[in-house]
């Protein structure tokens, strides 16, 4: 399956890459067509400063009290506090980068993390974000915990609104033929095609 597989390069970073592989993959909302991955930028050094660095730079103007990341994405979003911590609007700012809890599709703040939020300009960090109904869900656990959310960071990224200004690194332009479906509707399935592998934040596991 990896043999696939080909490298894309940030158009605006070129040190920024991810893998994408074309397939038939199951997610845990729909089926998808390609399985991107983003092993290399959630967990080697340089990767992750240079993705978290032209993330930052979109927010470069934008007041960031705490980040929030999804998808193991924590260790871009610390150097991403990083950097926005030396741009002139947040020069100092001593920003929190917190993990919370999602049950049921819903974000849960224990109380330790209530400080963190409520009456903070908060920014959402992920790695995939094709339908925008997790980033939704959490820019409303956001408000509900009496945050604001003042933007949502995503390394690959669809076309949605969820009340905030959306930066991305790539988009579906970059892979013109992604397609995802609900598991009914999959025509992958319907055509017989097997499903080549399961895919979550942690990467993906083989059907075999």
């Amino acid at each position: 399956m990896e043999r696939r597989g080909y490298e894309l390069i940030s158009k605006v970073n070129r040190e920024v890459k991810i893998k994408v592989i074309p397939g038939h993959f199951a997610t845990k909302h729909s089926h998808v067509n390609y399985c991107v991955d983003m092993t290399d930028v959630k967990s080697k050094l340089s990767a992750a400063k240079a993705a978290a660095k032209t993330l930052a730079d979109r927010f470069s103007s934008t007041p960031v009290d705490t980040l929030i990341t999804l998808d193991r994405m924590k260790m871009v979003g610390a150097f991403m506090a990083d950097c926005l911590a030396h741009s002139h609007i947040n020069l100092n700012q001593d920003i929190a980068v917190i993990t919370p809890e999602i049950t049921n599709g819903k974000m849960v703040l224990r109380d330790n993390f209530l400080p963190f939020i409520k009456g903070k300009r908060v920014l959402l960090l992920t790695a995939s974000a094709t339908t925008g109904k997790d980033v939704r869900s959490v820019v409303e656990g956001i408000k509900y915990y009496g945050g604001e959310a003042v933007g949502v960071a995503t390394v690959f990224g669809g076309a949605f609104e969820c009340g905030a200004p959306v930066a991305k690194i790539f988009g579906l332009e970059d892979i013109p033929d992604y397609a995802s479906h609900g598991v009914a509707d999959c025509p992958m399935c319907r055509a017989g095609v097997k499903v080549d592998a399961v895919v979550n934040s942690y990467g993906y596991s083989k059907i075999i």
